[in-house]
């Protein structure tokens, strides 16, 4: 098997990984029909350029997950499913959840604007901060500007891997700039919504991070998902290592220490890692009303339109169509992943994907696993 030439940063150095090992049991239970051929697309997309590939997948006959290729390149490491996955933006929709249950106890109005609830040190930072509601947040109609987008963020967070951010930091970037455009009158991603709900969340909890343990986390099981629980979680020897392609010419180089120190100062938008089957027990757990009562569900399923009129985003969960399937879910890029979790309601099925090379920059890689993606979306929902 030809894998393209790997190069290593100077910024990787190495990652010291902890004395620590938690039990992975095998997630395969009954019948899954199409693991055989998701089996084999997953080393297609291997053979084409990308490092390793993780999936877990739910159904009504039964639960299976599969992988290939490595999650360490250098010493060919083989991927597992017991390996722990970047969620990236999926983190997004853990964190809409966590809101949304305060939202339940009556410690947060999904309509009341959100200087009400952001300490005065931090709503500073952001312009008409009492025209944006947390509803706006949630389905990222606010306007806020997006602070990864200021080239101020970027060049210091590439020239400088080993800082690391402090929140304040994200809200100085975008510091007295005018919002985009009118709060609520259209939908347009941004990271800084998220970012802003988890301090809204800290001053309210304390700790939004021990909320989340304590509160999704615990009681739907998810005992191979960590955000913040302890300071080396992202030095546990179970995480995949990571991948980037830096100069979009199909080289790809290791960029570990860039990617954790990234994730580690990121909350709220990012932050959490999981296995794959941790990653689907989350999704099926919300979605089966076992973290939200009905109505809460309801609310995330009112979707923010795009400017074609297509449903795109409801409270921190997001809509679209795969091969032809109504999907609900999230997905997830970084420097050194990227992943998407999904169900199906049409076909009551429940999936999660991961590869540990960056897809926030374009690459000759993504271009040639992108028709096996597509063949991998068509499988699971046949």
């Amino acid at each position: 098997m030809k894998y393209p030439l790997i190069c290593l940063l100077l910024v990787v150095g190495t990652v010291k990984a902890q004395n620590r090992q938690f039990p992975c049991a095998s997630a395969n239970h009954g019948i899954v029909p199409q693991s055989m051929e998701v089996h084999a697309l997953l080393d297609s997309m291997v053979k084409q350029g990308i490092p390793g590939i993780a999936i877990s997948i739910l159904t009504k006959q039964g639960s299976w997950s599969g992988s290939a290729g490595y999650a360490r390149l250098e010493d060919r490491t083989p991927m597992t499913s017991c390996h722990l996955q970047y969620l990236q933006s999926v983190s997004k929709t853990v964190m809409s959840v966590a809101i949304l249950q305060l939202v339940a106890e009556k410690k947060i109005n999904l309509d009341s604007p959100l200087e009400e609830y952001l300490p005065k040190e931090q709503a500073k930072y952001l312009t008409t901060s009492g025209r944006v509601t947390i509803r706006m947040l949630l389905n990222h109609t606010s306007g806020l500007p997006e602070y990864n987008m200021r080239p101020l963020y970027v060049s210091r967070l590439l020239q400088h891997p080993d800082y690391r951010f402090q929140p304040v930091d994200y809200l100085k970037f975008i510091d007295g700039l005018p919002l985009d455009f009118e709060p609520g009158s259209k939908y347009s991603y941004r990271n800084t919504d998220h970012l802003v709900l988890a301090l809204i969340a800290d001053a309210i909890t304390g700790d939004h991070a021990s909320w989340i343990s304590e509160h999704i986390f615990k009681p739907i099981n998810l005992e191979h998902t960590f955000y913040r629980q302890d300071p080396n979680y992202l030095n546990y020897p179970e995480l995949t290592d990571s991948y980037w392609d830096r100069h979009s010419d199909g080289l790809i180089e290791n960029v570990t220490t860039l990617q954790r120190n990234n994730v580690a100062a990121l909350i709220g938008d990012d932050g959490i890692v999981a296995t794959p089957s941790d990653a689907v027990q989350f999704l099926r757990g919300l979605l089966d009303g076992q973290l939200l009562a009905p109505e809460m569900l309801s609310e995330m399923k009112e979707w923010a339109e795009d400017a074609k009129g297509n449903p795109r985003y409801g409270l921190g969960l997001a809509y679209r169509t795969i091969a032809g399937q109504e999907a609900w879910g999230h997905s997830g890029g970084g420097i050194g992943a990227g992943c998407e979790l999904y169900y199906l309601p049409g076909k009551e099925v429940y999936y999660f994907v991961a590869i540990n090379v960056g897809t926030v920059t374009e690459s000759p890689i993504q271009d040639r696993i992108a028709p096996w993606l597509e063949k991998l979306h068509e499988a699971i929902a046949r």
